[in-house]
């Protein structure tokens, strides 16, 4: 008699690092793009808060750690779903020390056309489009409907909020973040660690760690 039992498949987890907003949209998104099935399974969030998600239907994606507290299993992934440019380098380099290894999440309605080289742990939203001839640093979010053109470079760590368009040659350096709706034209250098206000134009380079609002964008800080 054959006693042999099938070997039981163990699957790749995905953790979600961030149980907020943004975080909770990442959730949907990830099992948009598989890692619900299959070989993936979604094992829970990272925060620092265990009472991120009470009053929410989402009991079977539970706070697994805080980030300080977090050991990863020996099949974890984490996706970084935190929206301050500064949180996340501050948690993703906790957690990189750690040895966590991080995936990169692109929405399967997101473009993302030729030669277009991104780094490690990005989050490219629904309906956001990467033309051709890009450069995408590590953790950069690309949120909903926002684009990003042609000999384009984003900084690591940058955000890009819903509905903001960065053209042609346009440098989006290191930490920046862009408000909802904001816009670039080409060629101009938007400073690392600078911060473009929602709606607003820029027409000329923004200085690092500055930040413009208007049209035109105009420095108020």
């Amino acid at each position: 008699m054959d006693n042999s039992r099938p070997l039981s498949v163990v699957k790749k987890s995905l953790v979600i690092l961030g149980a907020g907003g943004f975080g909770r949209e990442v959730l949907r998104w990830a099992q948009d793009a598989g890692y619900a099935s299959g070989e993936w399974r979604i094992r829970g969030f990272i925060d620092d808060n265990p009472k991120a998600l009470d009053s929410r239907p989402y009991a079977d994606y539970p706070i697994v750690s805080s980030v300080e507290s977090f050991t990863p299993e020996p099949d974890d992934h984490v996706v970084c779903a935190l929206g301050l440019p500064s949180v996340r380098r501050r948690c993703v380099e906790v957690l990189i020390a750690r040895g966590v290894q991080f995936v990169s999440l692109i929405h399967p309605s997101a473009v993302v056309g030729s030669n277009v080289s991104m780094g490690n742990g990005c989050v490219i939203c629904p309906g956001a489009i990467i033309t051709c001839d890009v450069t995408i640093g590590n953790f950069v979010v690309v949120n909903l409907q926002s684009t990003v053109a042609h000999d384009a470079v984003v900084g690591s760590y940058a955000t890009l909020s819903c509905h903001c368009d960065v053209t042609g040659f346009v440098q989006v350096g290191e930490g920046v973040t862009m408000g909802s709706h904001a816009s670039a034209i080409p060629g101009v250098k938007l400073g690392e660690w600078s911060v473009v206000g929602a709606g607003s134009v820029v027409y000329r380079d923004v200085a690092p760690r500055t930040t413009v609002v208007g049209v035109p964008a105009r420095m108020i800080a």
